[in-house]
Formats: structure tokens, C-alpha cells, sequence
């Protein structure tokens, strides 16, 4: 099974890109900045498929140590480049959040870029310091507080969302490394109550939570997308409307080519559609999940398992959310949902995994063994 990992890993992804292009197609011609061209998101889309195919073969043929030995650089790149969210002229707020940079007509999301960096850093961190588990210092205390810069960054343009996706992604990759549970649920029962905190010193975020937990008193404002999202699936019901004929992305449910391009594919394509999509993502981390497992060494263990929990959680949420089952947090879905900078960087981790997969097929089974048995011994 796990010589075919890789193979089955490629076509669900490969489906999922097909399923975006089809729902964009069908829902972006309606909407608000569409700039009067109907195939102006397509063509935008196409272009960062474009970027996010070459990004995912140079990924799959470089060797993946290389980003073990340059992490510090595309760390420090994506602070930069999150500090550029406040400059002005460079920094776009939209929506209440400074989440962009641009330059002339391409913006890019300096956030994506961090998810990836705190993987790099925390897989290259614990593969140096393996005996980690009983040193608070080595084992928790520096690697929290180095993934802190560029959280505290994205925290700082108002995305709760991506903030809580980094510790989260960053808490699994920590919990894998052999980190206390104890101190891992400590920080993360005192960071979600930080969030909530946060949330309720920011009238659109505490807009959001108050429409989660009373969205009949919301449906015109902050709830709105949510009450919308459930009307496409009920309006789908198990067949859908059919391919072209859902009636919510006609200006009545905000941002249905992006954040909210579930439901368009249930109101459209109906719930065994929808229920195929889920599959699509689950088969993306069992196989993930096996790459990782029997990667060469520990380090690509890591950057597998990372890159994994960042693809099944972003997924999760968006999904969640899109559902009424998690308040709203802005997080597109992976593959299908328009957005070039979160394209590129889905793109990017499954050349990771093909990557990790490539090597630890081609080392020979006895090296193998031999390379594991020697992690494994405990040192005098």
C-alpha cells in the first residue's frame, strides 16, 4: 500500500484541483469584484496553478534536506514579508484585516509562506534535539517562543484564524517530536482563551462569535454567510440543483468563490458530491500520513507529518465553518477555493511529501532499517 501512496496521493489532489476549476467556473462569473470579465478569477487561478505546478515538481526533485538546511532564511523572509503587511502602500487592509502585500496588480499572503516556515524550523529543531521530552528549555520553552514571532505577526492583522492553523499545525509537529502532552494542552487551553480574549476587544470578530452562537439573531449581518451556506445545502439536498444552477452564488452568499465554495458545490452537485470531497481529503492524509511514517530519517518524519496537519486542519475548519459547526475564521479550502498565495503553498507541500516519498523508496530496505534501528538505540 505504501508503494502506491504517492500515486493515489497525487490523483485525490488532482481531483480536488479539478473540482476547484469547475466550481470557479461556475460561481466566480457572479462575483462583486469580478471587474466585468466573467473569466477574470479562471484566468487568475490558471496562472497561480501554473506557479503552484512548477513549485510542486521543483519541491518533488530538490532534495528536502535542503529546506532542513535553509530554514532560518525563508523564516526570516516571511517575517519580513508579514512586517510588510503595516507599511503603508504595501500592506492592503481589506475586510478589517492587513493580510496582503501587493505589488501593482499581484498580492500575495505573507501568512502562507509562515505556515510553512514554522514547519521547517520545528522539524529541523527536533531532529537535531531528539532527546527533547523531559527538557522544558530545549523541548518546549525555545521552539514556542521562536514560532511566537510570526504568529504574533499574523495575530497583529487580525487573523484569528491562520494564528490558531499555525499553533495548532505547530502543537501536532511538537506533540510528534515526543513535547509533554501536559504542556502542550496547558498552552493551548491558555492560547484559545487569549483568542477569545482577543476576539471580544474586536467588534467583527465578536460579531462572528455572537452569530455562531445565535445565528437567528445574526442572518442579516455578521451571520450572514453561515445562514446563506445553510440554504445552498439545503437547497442541494442529495442530487443538487445541477452544475451551473445554484441560485446562492448570485450575490446572495458572500465570497462563495472563495471561503465559502462548499456549499455551492452541495446546492449545486448535491451531498454524495460534498461527501466525495471529504473523501478526497481524508485519502490525502492516510496517504500522507503512511509517506510520513516511512520517511528515511527523522526529520522528513516531521516535515511529512507537518505538512499533513496543515493541509487536514486548514481543510477541517473550512469545511466546519462553511457547515455552522465553527464560527467563521476566513481560512480558504485547500485546492478547490480561489486564492493563488494558499494554491501555491498546498501546491508546494505535496511536492514535499512526493519528495519524501521519492527517498525513502529509493534508499534500499537494509540502509533503511539500519538508519531507523540507530535512531531508535538510546545514546550512552
Amino acid at each position: 500500500m505504501h508503494r502506491k501512496s504517492a500515486y493515489i496521493l497525487f490523483l485525490a489532489v488532482l481531483g480536488l484541483l479539478v473540482v476547484g476549476i469547475v466550481m470557479l467556473f461556475s460561481t466566480s462569473a457572479f462575483a462583486r469584484d469580478s471587474h466585468g470579465d466573467v473569466y477574470f478569477f479562471i484566468k487568475r487561478q490558471a496562472m497561480w496553478f501554473g506557479v503552484g505546478l512548477v513549485v510542486c515538481i521543483f519541491a518533488a526533485l530538490i532534495d528536502y534536506h535542503l529546506w532542513q538546511r535553509t530554514w532560518w532564511l525563508w523564516f526570516a523572509l516571511a517575517l519580513v514579508l508579514l512586517a510588510l503587511c503595516y507599511v503603508p502602500h504595501i500592506g492592503m487592509r481589506l475586510n478589517g484585516s492587513r493580510r496582503w502585500i501587493g505589488w501593482g496588480p499581484i498580492t500575495v499572503q505573507p501568512s502562507e509562506l509562515a505556515k510553512v516556515t514554522v514547519i521547517f524550523f520545528l522539524a529541523t529543531w527536533f531532529s537535531r534535539y531528539e532527546k527533547t521530552d523531559r527538557k522544558l528549555l530545549l523541548g518546549f520553552i525555545l521552539p514556542l517562543a521562536i514560532i511566537s514571532l510570526p504568529a504574533a505577526l499574523v495575530l497583529g492583522e487580525v487573523d484569528l484564524g491562520t494564528t490558531a492553523l499555525i499553533g495548532t499545525t505547530a502543537f501536532v509537529v511538537m506533540f510528534i517530536a515526543g513535547a509533554s502532552p501536559l504542556w502542550l494542552g496547558a498552552v493551548s487551553l491558555s492560547g484559545l482563551g487569549a483568542l477569545l480574549i482577543v476576539a471580544t476587544q474586536i467588534s467583527e470578530r465578536m460579531g462572528r462569535l455572537s452569530a455562531f452562537l445565535h445565528p437567528q439573531h445574526f442572518k442579516e449581518d455578521a451571520g450572514l454567510q453561515q445562514m446563506q451556506a445553510l440554504i445552498a445545502w439545503g437547497s442541494g439536498g442529495m442530487e443538487g440543483l445541477g452544475l451551473g444552477n445554484g441560485r446562492q452564488k448570485m450575490l446572495y452568499l458572500p465570497y462563495a468563490h472563495t471561503d465559502f465554495i462548499f456549499p455551492i458545490v452541495g446546492e449545486e452537485l448535491g451531498l454524495r458530491f460534498s461527501l466525495l470531497v471529504v473523501f478526497l481529503f481524508v485519502v490525502i492524509i492516510v496517504c500522507g500520513t503512511m509517506i510520513a511514517l516511512q520517511a528515511k530519517d527523522r526529520f522528513g518524519l516531521l516535515l511529512g507529518c507537518g505538512v499533513v496537519s496543515l493541509l487536514a486542519l486548514q481543510a477541517a475548519v473550512n469545511i466546519g465553518v462553511t457547515t455552522s459547526l465553527l464560527p467563521n475564521k476566513g481560512l480558504p479550502l485547500p485546492f478547490i477555493s480561489y486564492g493563488g498565495s494558499n494554491l501555491v503553498a498546498c501546491m508546494f507541500g505535496v511536492g514535499l511529501l512526493l519528495n519524501i516519498y521519492r527517498q525513502g523508496i529509493l534508499e534500499p530496505p537494509h540502509k533503511k532499517n539500519a538508519t531507523m534501528h540507530a535512531r531508535m538505540m538510546p545514546r550512552i
